[in-house]
């Protein structure tokens, strides 16, 4: 007697199996699955307790879409491994409640992500996590507050005054009080800078920017040692704030042409800063790359093939002014986010540094008319164009 044929939804569910396949391609396979098939009990419970290799539940403990990508910026940041995210933000969350509990310091750089600052200041505190914020460019303050301290957090190009750090004595005086280094690269991309080279332990990005390139993508990554990234997994296993395949897969295509792009990206940023610094609606251009930022020298060291694709000017008239500049242009976007094709702008006192008091946003040299520029792949002609008639609307 034939065996009984299945149901047509078993069918339909069990049929579908990849066919094998020993040939390479250009883009990595996605595997857009939450779960993975074992064949008894005990392959499963080695599996998940990290026993034995394998895949058992994408959320945490790995997929193969998010181990290629890891593999890649680990590659580029020349570091042993990478943990990826479902954002920058869950990044950063994810890395200083790894490393910091309750009635631990943090000390961070005073000039900060407004979403960085926030957790510092409005977060972290309910948890009884202290974060001590400290001015960057002053080396011998940074050393008195490192001893006893869980974790060192800087920027490699602050957002938005574009402060450049200074990794190679930084990363010195955390390895001197034996501090955890970590930095947000995301502004430099592992194209412009590789912070563990100065010694810092844990270089994170928010993939969303230049990494993807593309302003389809939410993601964020930690590159670090196996070990930095075991304890980053433990703490992203229990919290969920992990990366999706898909995600992985965009940010791979992404990557593939970041040197091109950063190439662009910068040399446009340069020329169009160096040529607005000159017009009478400016009060002052913050970029490395000109000579009259404070931080040149140290990014001539630090950033050596260019400053990147952001800037940020401060338009005449404070507040007025700035969001007036926003509101005259025509070709470049009023826009959250950075680091895509497209040129994006933001008066960061009432966006992304909205989590700022007034004073304390002053203090990290945020200015009330102070727009963020991000750079994009037009050509530069147009958008200084663009950028001109908006200035001479502010009048």
């Amino acid at each position: 007697m034939s065996e009984r044929r299945r149901g047509f939804q078993t069918r339909a569910i069990h049929a579908a199996v990849a066919p094998p396949v020993d040939q390479q391609t250009p883009s990595v396979p996605i595997y857009q699955t939450s779960t993975f098939r074992f064949d008894d009990a005990d392959a499963y419970a080695d599996t998940i307790a990290f026993r034995r290799p394998g895949y058992t539940y994408t959320r945490g403990y790995g997929n193969p879409t998010l181990d290629a990508f890891e593999a890649v910026v680990a590659e580029l940041e020349g570091t042993g491994a990478a943990m990826s995210f479902a954002s920058g933000m869950a990044a950063i969350h994810t890395l200083w409640t790894s490393l910091a509990s309750s009635g631990d310091r943090i000390v961070a750089t005073r000039a900060l992500y407004g979403g960085a600052f926030s957790l510092a200041t409005n977060v972290l505190p309910r948890f009884g996590v202290t974060v001590e914020l400290v001015d960057g460019r002053d080396l011998e303050a940074v050393a008195a507050a490192l001893p006893g301290a869980a974790l060192f957090y800087t920027e490699t190009i602050a957002n938005p005054t574009m402060d450049v750090a200074d990794l190679e004595a930084l990363g010195a005086r955390c390895r001197e009080h034996a501090v955890p280094a970590a930095v947000d690269n995301t502004f430099a991309s592992p194209a412009l800078c590789n912070p563990a080279e100065y010694g810092f332990d844990f270089v994170l990005h928010s993939t969303t920017k230049y990494l993807g390139g593309h302003h389809d993508h939410i993601g964020g990554v930690i590159a670090c040692s196996s070990e930095g990234r075991e304890a980053l997994r433990s703490t992203a296993i229990d919290t969920g704030g992990t990366m999706a395949p898909f995600d992985a897969w965009l940010a791979m295509r992404g990557i593939s042409t970041l040197g091109i792009r950063m190439e662009r990206h910068t040399s446009s940023a340069a020329w169009i800063a160096a040529r607005l610094a000159e017009h009478p609606r400016v009060e002052r251009i913050h970029y490395a790359a000109l000579p009259s930022h404070p931080d040149h020298g140290v990014a001539a060291r630090i950033l050596p093939n260019g400053a990147g694709g952001m800037f940020a000017v401060e338009v005449a008239g404070g507040v007025d002014g700035g969001k007036a500049f926003c509101d005259g242009l025509e070709l470049a976007w009023i826009a959250t986010s950075l680091g895509g094709t497209h040129t994006l702008v933001g008066h960061a006192a009432s966006t992304t540094h909205r989590q700022y008091p007034p004073e304390a946003r002053r203090a990290a040299g945020i200015s009330d008319g102070l727009v963020r520029v991000s750079v994009g792949l037009e050509d530069p002609a147009d958008l200084l164009d663009d950028m001109t008639q908006a200035l001479e609307a502010t009048r």
